[in-house]
């Protein structure tokens, strides 16, 4: 059996879109400049993150591959970040419900 993953697909999905950003920001950098410093700015091993583009450029995913991918991708992106609000929303809605009635019982006492 293979050691558990660390790192989730969005973690992944967004470190290769830092590393394509890096690479299109600065036209000098090396591909290995571009990965130590996303891999440092993210707490990534920089050949763990060369295995993820790898990968992205094997399934054609790559962020460069077309120009109206960075539409997609940032709508995912805020797909995502809403899905995330709303749980997170959900989370409060039942503590606050939760503590309202330990309010009410306390004054009950």
């Amino acid at each position: 059996m293979g050691a558990p993953r660390k790192f989730d697909q969005e973690t992944r999905e967004r470190a290769v879109r830092m590393y394509h950003d890096r690479l299109k920001e600065n036209d000098g950098e090396s591909k290995l400049g571009a990965r130590r410093h996303v891999g440092a700015l993210r707490g990534i091993n920089p050949a763990t993150l060369r295995n993820w583009i790898d990968a992205d450029e094997a399934t054609g995913s790559s962020t460069g591959a077309e120009p109206g991918s960075s539409v997609s991708a940032e709508l995912k992106a805020l797909r995502r970040e809403n899905a995330e609000l709303r749980r997170a929303n959900e989370i409060l809605k039942t503590a606050s419900a939760f503590f309202a009635a330990a309010e009410v019982d306390r004054r009950l006492r």
